[in-house]
């Protein structure tokens, strides 16, 4: 049976290819020391999804609560499986561009340095199995605010007569902009798995996300924000809109389209490839639409403020261009549009939210 490595495994788009790849017969070594609760507290702790995994796959699944910095924990995972291991997807980060200022030590080191232990381990140990490595559309900074935008009743929008209004393509800059902390550590982090596949010849690829989501999401204030604004909306819980008019337009992709994109890199990999990943235009909305669509959903109204100043190197406007994905791996296709994602998100979660709002409201 293949080995199929998983940092981050208790996360979304981690939890997501566990299951993906486990339902189809492979042995699954997932790397995950719960550090997103140590980002942003308890409530964004993914320990029950980690428990989820454990149950449904008691065989398949063997959890390693290893810090992907540590040299010797995660030489010692792959020198254990070896060339057993082939594929490997390096989802652990810290995913916050608001916390990373707060300790940019942690931040860079978590991302960058993470990353290269994680592809040296690999090139000693397994250096045929393919490395996907989830980046960031925050490599390109505030680049695309440079872009010619108009604005509309309830969102910011592209000319139409411009080369990027089906999205914006790998070609962008990713420097001379403001990406912060956490985008140039992803940077960093990028370019490594770049240059791996280059210089040594390894089957990587890079996916720069834009906005990630789906029902295995623990939605936090500094991250997750489709996750996070429904959570709030469901509880009833305050939530505040930064810049921008609310307007602000994200792509929003299914972890499940996703993972499943993954698994056609797995199955016909190149060397040191990049691919911007969203939601493209099947999958889109503004704040103030995604704030609308929670309503509807939850069947009440949600409380929430605006603040005139925006989150800083946040985008205005963030729509992918998957075509050269498309162009590489043409059997590949979206299949949760933002209507279809949010309700599974909402019909997974609401009963844990109301719970936990309770249990909150009596220990009060």
């Amino acid at each position: 049976m293949s080995v199929v490595v998983v940092t981050g495994s208790a996360g979304l788009i981690g939890s997501e290819s566990v299951a993906y790849f486990a339902d189809r017969g492979h042995e699954i070594v997932g790397i995950d020391n719960d550090f997103r609760s140590r980002f942003f507290g308890p409530d964004a702790s993914t320990a029950w999804n980690r428990r989820s995994l454990e149950e449904r796959y008691p065989r398949q699944y063997t959890h390693v609560a290893a810090d992907i910095r540590d040299e010797a924990a995660v030489g010692e995972i792959f020198e254990r499986y070896g060339r057993r291991v082939r594929l490997v997807i390096h989802t652990a980060a810290q995913p916050s561009h608001d916390w990373a200022a707060s300790d940019p030590q942690t931040d860079f080191t978590v991302n960058a340095n993470g990353t290269l232990t994680m592809l040296e381990a690999v090139r000693k140990h397994a250096p045929s199995a393919v490395f996907i490595f989830t980046s960031t559309n925050k490599v390109y900074g505030d680049a695309p605010n440079e872009l010619p935008l108009i604005e509309q009743e309830t969102r910011w929008e592209i000319d139409p007569a411009h080369p990027y209004w089906e999205g914006i393509d790998e070609n962008l800059r990713i420097d001379q902009s403001k990406h912060s902390l956490f985008g140039a550590s992803k940077v960093a982090a990028d370019v490594l798995v770049q240059e791996y596949g280059r210089y040594f010849s390894m089957p990587t690829a890079v996916f720069r996300g834009g906005c990630l989501t789906g029902p295995n999401h623990s939605g936090t204030k500094l991250h997750g924000f489709l996750a996070y604004l429904l959570k709030c909306t469901v509880q009833g819980v305050p939530y505040q809109v930064l810049g921008y008019k609310g307007k602000q337009v994200r792509d929003n992709i299914h972890s499940h389209d996703l993972v499943a994109a993954f698994d056609r890199v797995f199955a016909g990999p190149k060397c040191g490839e990049v691919y911007n990943a969203g939601g493209t235009r099947f999958s889109n909305c503004s704040m103030l639409e995604a704030i609308a669509l929670s309503e509807r959903l939850a069947g009440r109204p949600l409380e929430w403020t605006y603040a005139e100043q925006n989150r800083i190197g946040d985008h205005i406007w963030y729509i992918s261009d998957m075509a050269k994905f498309r162009a590489h791996y043409p059997g590949w296709k979206q299949e949760y549009d933002l209507d279809g994602l949010m309700r599974e998100m909402y019909e997974k979660n609401a009963g844990r939210w109301i719970a936990e709002a309770a249990a909150e409201r009596r220990a009060v």
